[in-house]
C-alpha cells in the first residue's frame, strides 16, 4: 500500500466499481446504486451529500452503467463545481462536466448562437452597475449607490423568476418584496436597463441562462443535440433553485426523467433571488416513480451542536418546516455551545479574539476557526480586533485563491523552474521537492517566518505558505515527485478551483458560509435586529432568517460560540435583547414551545420507493413507504447489488442461455440507430441491457418493458423493432424514427 492511499489530500483512486461504494452508509449507498430514474436526495447539513453523489456517479462510470460525457452535474458555485471535479478526479471518474447553470449555459449558448442566430455571441459584462447607472440617468432618475444596488437585485430578481418589466409591479406585489422605489420607477428603469443592453450589444448574467432556454424552445433540432449529449443529470442544492433555471433544466431534460436532485429545503437562504424550495418539496409530485432517500446521519458535527441545530428547526413554521430532517450525530461528544453578552459590540469582537488567541495557544489551526456575521458590514470591527492581537484573517469572498496575483506568479516560477531547474542557482543546494519550492518561492517574497501584523503584505505570505505546505503535503503522499509533477497538479487544482489551505481565522457572512465548516465557529451578532434582520417583516422573511442561523449552527464540528451585543457602540443604550430564535434554547431563556399540529414529514432518514395510483382525496398520488424488495439472481437465486447484474438479473458467473445470433443481430440494428441519430450506441442500448434482451426473448411489449434499461421512452422508439428482431423478422433500415 503507497503513501497516497493515506493521504486525505491525495487519496488513491478505487480500484474497481464496487470499492467506490466502499464506507458509505445504507443511504449513501442507496443514492449510488440509484441509477435510473427519478431520485431526490433529502440530505441535512453535515449529512455526506457531496461524498453520496459523487460516488454515485462514479460508481455508474466504472461500473460502465454511465458514459463520463453523458452526466451533467449542476451546482450553484464555481467552488462547489471544482470540489465536485476534485472529487470525481480522486474516484476515477474523469470526464465528466460539472458546471454551474450558467456556466453550463454558457458554453452551450457559445456554441450554438452561430447556428441559432448567426454572427458571435454579444459581449457578456460581469457588473450590472454602470449599465444601470446610465439606464436611470436616461430616465432622469437620481439614485445613490444603495439605491442602484437595490435596483439591480430587483432587476436580477425580475429575470430569474422571468417577469418582464410590464409586469414588474404585480409580480413584485403578490412575491411581497420590499421595493426600495416606486414601482412604476423600478420597471421603467429596467425596461430601459434592457434598451441600453441591445443599443451595446451586450448581455448580463441572467441572459445566459434567457437566452438558453429561448434557443433550446425554439430550435428543437438544437435541443435533441443537447439531449443526445447528456443522458444523466444530476443537480445540488436543488432548494435554491429559481423558476429560469427549472424552466433551462426541463428543457436539457425533454421527456427523460434520468434525473437525480438533492437538496435541504432547511436550507432555504436565498429566497430573495428567486430561489425557492418548491421544486425540491413538489419532485414527487412531478416524478411520482421517483426515489426519495433522507440522509440524516450527521458526520460533522458533535451531538451539542446538533441539538441546538435540531432545537432551532423544532420551533419552525411554514411548508420547509414541515419536512425539515431531524439530525443524528455520529460523533463523540463535544463541548456544550457557549452563549455570552457584551456590553457593546467592538467589546464583542475584543472578546471574540481573546477566545481565539487562548485557541490558537492551545493548538487549534487559525484555518479551522472562523467569525460568522449577518451583514458584510459587520467585518470591519473583527478585523481590527484580530488585526490588534497579531491574529491572521481571510475574508470569505475575497477573490479565489488561484486569481490572486502572487499565487499566478508564483506558479509561473514554478513552471519555469521545472522546464529550466537545471541552470537555476536557486536550486543548486536543493535535496527534495519542498525544498525546490520554498527556494523558488523565497524569490517570490516567501520567507520561512510570517511578517509581522495583519494586511496586504501578511495574506501575499499565507499565500505563498499555503503552496509551500501543499508542496511537503504533496510529497507526502507521493514521493520521489518533481517539480514539474507539482506544476500538473496546480494546473489541475486551478481548472478545478481547489484551493490548498490558508493559514488564518476566516471572516465570512452567514450566506457566504453555506457550504463551509470550521472546527470551531463563532456566531456573532445574534441578537434582535441582526438576527432576525430588522427588515424581515413577513413570517417567511422570520423563518428565512431562522434557517440562516441554522446554517451557522451547522458550519461547526466541534465548538459553537454564540455572542451578542447589549448596544452597538461604547457608552450607547443597553437596549438590545438575544435574538428570539435561542428562546428556549440557550440557559436561562425558559422551554421552547412544541410544534404541534405541523403534520411534518420530515424526521428520520430511510428511503421512499415511487408510487402508483391516487390517494382518496383529490385524485393525487400518495406517498407509500415501502421495503426494497432485493434482485436475485434468475439462475442461483443469490441476491445481486452490482447494477450490471441487476440488468442481466443474474450473477456475472452463472451460466447464460443468451441467444448469441439474435445479441449479433441487436448489435448490428443498434450500430444503424446510432449512426443515425449522432449517437453513441450505448445511447440506444447498452450492451447489457442488449444481453438480458437476448437472453429473455421478449415476445410482447410488456415483457420488452419489463427489461431494465429499456424504459417507455425507448420503448416507443424502438420497441417495435426489437420485438420483430427477437421474432426473426428483417427489420428495413430506411424509416426514420420519431
Amino acid at each position: 500500500m503507497t503513501a497516497a492511499t493515506h493521504s486525505p489530500l491525495f487519496p488513491q483512486a478505487p480500484d474497481s466499481a464496487d470499492a467506490v461504494l466502499d464506507g458509505l452508509d445504507p443511504e449513501q449507498r442507496e443514492v449510488a446504486t440509484a441509477l435510473r430514474g427519478p431520485v431526490c436526495v433529502l440530505a441535512g447539513a453535515g449529512t455526506g451529500k457531496t461524498r453520496a453523489i459523487t460516488h454515485r456517479i462514479a460508481y455508474g462510470v466504472r461500473a460502465g452503467i454511465l458514459h463520463p460525457s453523458s452526466v451533467l452535474a449542476v451546482t450553484f458555485t464555481n467552488r462547489a463545481a471544482g470540489e465536485m471535479r476534485g472529487r470525481l478526479r480522486q474516484l476515477g471518474a474523469q470526464g465528466v462536466q460539472a458546471r454551474t447553470f450558467h456556466s453550463a449555459a454558457l458554453r452551450q449558448l457559445q456554441y450554438f448562437w452561430p447556428k441559432a442566430i448567426g454572427g458571435s455571441l454579444p459581449r457578456l459584462v460581469d457588473r450590472k452597475f454602470q449599465l444601470v447607472s446610465d439606464a436611470a440617468a436616461a430616465c432622469r432618475l437620481r439614485l445613490d449607490r444603495g439605491e442602484l444596488r437595490d435596483a439591480i437585485a430587483e432587476i436580477e430578481w425580475s429575470k430569474v423568476t422571468q417577469t418582464v418589466p410590464a409586469d414588474y409591479a404585480l409580480a413584485a406585489a403578490k412575491a411581497g418584496r420590499e421595493i426600495p422605489r416606486d414601482p412604476a420607477e423600478i420597471a421603467q428603469l429596467y425596461a430601459a436597463y434592457e434598451d441600453l443592453k441591445r443599443e451595446r450589444a451586450v448581455i448580463d448574467f441572467e441572459d445566459v441562462l434567457l437566452l438558453t432556454v429561448a434557443v433550446l424552445q425554439d430550435r428543437h433540432d438544437i435541443a435533441e443535440q443537447v439531449r443526445a449529449q447528456y443522458q444523466h443529470f444530476v443537480v445540488d442544492e436543488y432548494q435554491d433553485v429559481s423558476p429560469l433555471q427549472q424552466r433551462l433544466l426541463e428543457l436539457w431534460l425533454g421527456d427523460r426523467d434520468n434525473l437525480c436532485v438533492v437538496g435541504d429545503a432547511s436550507q432555504t437562504i436565498y429566497s430573495f433571488t428567486g430561489a425557492t424550495p418548491d421544486h425540491l418539496l413538489d419532485f414527487r409530485t412531478r416524478h411520482p416513480g421517483a426515489t426519495v432517500v433522507k440522509l440524516v446521519r450527521d458526520y460533522r458535527s458533535t451531538p451539542q451542536v446538533v441539538h441546538l441545530a435540531n432545537g432551532l428547526l423544532s420551533q419552525a413554521r411554514g411548508r420547509a418546516a414541515d419536512h425539515r430532517l431531524e439530525l443524528v450525530s455520529q460523533r463523540e461528544p463535544g463541548p456544550e455551545p457557549g452563549y455570552a453578552d457584551y456590553t457593546d459590540e467592538p467589546a464583542e469582537a475584543e472578546g471574540a479574539a481573546r477566545r481565539i488567541r487562548e485557541l490558537l495557544g492551545a493548538g487549534v489551526p487559525a484555518a479551522e476557526i472562523a467569525i460568522l456575521f449577518r451583514t458584510n458590514a459587520q467585518s470591519e470591527t473583527y478585523e481590527q480586533a484580530l488585526a490588534d492581537l497579531g491574529i491572521p484573517y481571510q475574508l470569505r469572498g475575497a477573490e479565489r485563491f488561484f486569481d490572486r496575483p502572487e499565487v499566478r506568479k508564483a506558479i509561473a516560477a514554478l513552471r519555469a523552474a521545472a522546464r529550466f531547474g537545471g541552470n537555476d542557482t536557486l536550486l543548486e543546494d536543493t535535496v527534495d521537492l519542498p525544498s525546490q519550492v520554498r527556494a523558488v518561492l523565497s524569490g517570490e517574497g516567501w520567507t520561512s517566518q510570517p511578517p509581522a501584523g495583519s494586511g496586504a503584505v501578511r495574506e501575499r505570505w499565507e499565500s505563498l505558505a499555503a503552496l509551500v505546505n501543499l508542496a511537503q503535503d504533496f510529497t507526502a503522499a507521493q514521493p520521489g515527485s518533481t517539480l514539474a509533477d507539482l506544476v500538473a497538479e496546480l494546473d489541475e487544482r486551478a481548472n478545478a478551483q481547489h484551493a490548498p489551505t490558508v493559514q488564518g481565522v476566516t471572516l465570512a457572512s452567514l450566506h457566504s458560509a453555506k457550504g463551509l465548516e470550521w472546527d470551531v465557529v463563532f456566531l456573532v451578532g445574534v441578537a434582535e435586529g441582526m438576527m432576525p434582520i430588522s427588515y424581515a417583516k413577513t413570517d417567511e422573511q422570520i423563518e428565512e432568517e431562522r434557517r440562516l442561523l441554522y446554517v451557522g449552527v451547522t458550519r461547526a464540528r466541534e465548538r459553537l460560540h454564540v455572542s451578542w451585543a447589549l448596544s452597538r457602540s461604547p457608552g450607547g443604550r443597553a437596549s438590545r435583547r438575544p435574538s428570539r430564535f435561542l428562546d428556549g434554547l440557550r440557559p436561562g431563556s425558559g422551554t421552547a414551545g412544541a410544534r404541534g399540529g405541523t403534520g411534518s414529514v420530515g424526521g428520520a432518514g430511510g428511503i421512499e420507493r415511487g408510487f402508483t395510483g391516487a390517494a382518496a382525496v383529490g385524485g393525487r398520488a400518495a406517498p407509500r413507504r415501502t421495503q426494497r424488495t432485493p434482485a436475485r439472481c434468475r439462475v442461483c437465486g443469490r441476491t445481486l447489488t452490482d447494477a450490471g447484474e441487476m440488468k442481466l438479473m443474474r450473477c456475472e458467473d452463472c451460466p447464460s442461455d443468451m441467444d448469441e445470433g439474435l445479441y449479433e443481430r441487436l448489435r448490428d440494428w443498434r450500430a444503424v440507430q446510432a449512426q443515425r441519430a449522432g449517437q453513441p450506441a450505448f445511447c440506444v442500448f447498452t450492451d447489457k441491457t442488449l444481453m438480458a434482451i437476448a437472453e429473455t426473448v421478449p415476445e410482447e411489449e410488456g415483457e420488452l418493458a419489463r427489461i431494465p434499461g429499456v424504459g417507455m421512452r425507448k420503448l416507443n422508439r424502438y420497441g417495435a423493432d426489437v420485438l420483430a428482431i427477437c421474432a426473426g423478422h428483417d427489420v428495413g433500415g430506411d424509416d426514420e424514427k420519431e
